[in-house]
């Protein structure tokens, strides 16, 4: 089976005090495992290191552990997708056309990387907006 991941569900899995930490952490570790095969936005790396070296934890999360978190636990284990320009303008025409606005541009481009995969599961914290955004992913989509 192969997976896709939200930002959320990566910086969940990264934070032993997130209220999801448990669920995320058993998903990603499925991949680590080479249970199944993990894939996550190219983007989604620079997000999930943005959240955590900013969360409000104690002590802080240094800019050198949260790479190593990323690296060690995402980025060995994990196929990264990225969009190419022309991707985005279509993400950019969807949402207008759709009246869509503020935020939800940035589950719209994730949910058009997940689509450049195969994906059995799209694992998020936001099923709401991804399914709203995809409701022909809906059977799909699902927090972890």
């Amino acid at each position: 089976m192969t997976a896709f991941f939200d930002t959320s569900v990566l910086v969940a899995a990264s934070l032993r005090g997130h209220p999801h930490h448990v669920a995320a952490l058993a998903a990603v570790s499925s991949v680590i495992r080479g249970e199944y095969k993990g894939v996550l936005a190219a983007h989604s790396l620079a997000e999930a290191y943005a959240v955590l070296t900013r969360m409000p934890v104690r002590p802080a999360i240094h800019p050198s552990e949260a790479r190593r978190i990323l690296e060690e636990n995402f980025v060995r284990h994990f196929d990264a997708v990225s969009l190419r320009l022309e991707e985005y303008r279509e993400v950019l025409r969807d949402m207008a056309d759709a009246g869509w606005i503020g935020g939800l541009i940035y589950d719209a481009l994730l949910l058009r990387c997940a689509r450049k995969k195969p994906c059995e599961r799209i694992y998020t914290l936001n099923v709401a907006h991804f399914q709203k955004l995809a409701s022909d992913l809906s059977d799909r989509i699902c927090a972890p």
